[in-house]
């Protein structure tokens, strides 16, 4: 009976361990997800004119920026490049729907559109001008668009009654998961935004700053403004660094909002394999009550026997611990490479659970849950010194 209850305990640290670390590899996975398809959208930071609002009709800046050298050999800054955004409205047949173009240079970085591409290539910027745009598979289902479809587009500029019409031509079609976005955003030839919105060549809605680490953005965004503020003059337009966090705030304090959810699961499990310890341990005692008093009367302390009983409850400890860790990290590594697990994209923003499995978590975890659940057994192996040898070899 006692070494079933221990068998028990052992098995419930295991289970603590696979949730934790399924627990921290989803949600660790999940905000990384998330996290890198709205900065492949967006950018960490962007540098715009400081008149334009919130809204994707932007005010224009002049693209020969003093700053510009020293802001790519800043070591936060992974990559720098030019755009412009302006809305419109796609119609075609049968649909009409709302867009936001984004105007992309030859400077553009493809890697985050090359990762998400369903089909077709690159758009060419070279030195003509081109039609040819990309829209996400989202949109091409709803609009029964396809790769080499013509579909025309409506814009209205300020102080104008008559619409612009252009016609352009499906290039690529890419998907993110990311419903917000996808629905929304189009790749075109930032010339034609320019020509739209009566810009001269080089005149851009501004500059999309990528980094390496998430972690840096705020930082990085102080240094960015006093090298901005430093390169003003009287003849340039007043410029403003947007905060990634600042323009999408609602998706990153809901990603914050998943740590409070990981915190109470780490919580739970290891109070639960804590206590489970605990009544292996109590178990363990009364059985060995005997061997307990033998040795209390060849003059071994309290102190003594008690390190036996939690070194020998460290060992059934580490031992959940280690069948904990390779059943979660499969469990993992299953997810991560077979994609079983699928979700709703509409409502998580991603296709299938993502899963971030990181040496430096595994190795908290399990020093973190060790040292908790010892701590817990401190207090019930006192236990030991209310055992009288003279009454348990008597009793014997």
């Amino acid at each position: 009976m006692s070494r079933r209850i221990v068998r028990l305990a052992v098995a419930g640290i295991s289970l603590g361990m696979v949730v934790m670390i399924l627990a921290v590899a989803i949600v660790t996975g999940f905000q990384r997800e998330i996290e890198s398809k709205v900065n492949g959208f967006a950018a960490h930071l962007q540098i715009v004119n400081y008149d334009s609002n919130l809204s994707y009709q932007t005010e224009a800046i002049n693209k020969e920026q003093g700053f510009l050298e020293e802001l790519k050999a800043m070591p936060q800054v992974k990559h720098v490049q030019q755009f412009a955004t302006k809305p419109g409205m796609i119609k075609t047949d049968e649909d009409i729907q709302g867009v936001v173009l984004k105007g992309i240079a030859p400077d553009f970085d493809w890697s985050f559109f090359d990762a998400n591409r369903v089909a077709g290539e690159r758009i060419a910027l070279d030195s003509l001008r081109t039609n040819a745009v990309w829209i996400s598979e989202q949109l091409s289902n709803l609009l029964k668009l396809g790769l080499g479809d013509s579909f025309r587009m409506y814009f209205l500029n300020e102080n104008e009654r008559v619409p612009r019409i252009r016609q352009f031509e499906v290039k690529g079609i890419y998907r993110t998961g990311l419903a917000e976005f996808d629905r929304m955003f189009m790749l075109i030839d930032i010339r034609h935004l320019q020509r739209l919105n009566g810009w001269a060549d080089d005149e851009i809605s501004g500059y999309e700053i990528f980094m390496d680490d998430l972690e840096e953005v705020d930082n990085a965004e102080f240094k960015i403004r006093d090298l901005v503020l430093a390169h003003l003059n009287d003849e340039d337009s007043l410029l403003r660094v947007i905060n990634i966090k600042r323009k999408f705030p609602h998706i990153f304090d809901w990603l914050r909002l998943l740590d409070m959810n990981v915190w109470i699961i780490l919580s739970l499990m290891v109070l639960v394999a804590g206590f489970n310890m605990i009544s292996g341990l109590l178990v363990i005692i009364l059985e060995r009550t005997q061997m307990i008093g033998v040795l209390k009367s060849l003059g071994a302390a309290n102190v003594d026997v008690r390190k036996v009983f939690l070194y020998l409850s460290a060992f059934l400890i580490g031992e959940g611990l280690l069948w904990g860790n390779v059943l979660g990290i499969l469990l993992g590594l299953a997810q991560h490479y077979f994609q079983i697990i699928h979700l709703d994209p509409a409502s998580y923003y991603v296709d299938t659970v993502p899963v971030n499995i990181s040496v430096l978590h595994l190795v908290l975890l399990n020093i973190g849950a060790l040292l908790v659940t010892m701590l817990m057994l401190i207090a019930p192996s006192f236990f030991i010194s209310r055992i009288a040898p003279e009454k348990t070899i008597r009793f014997d």
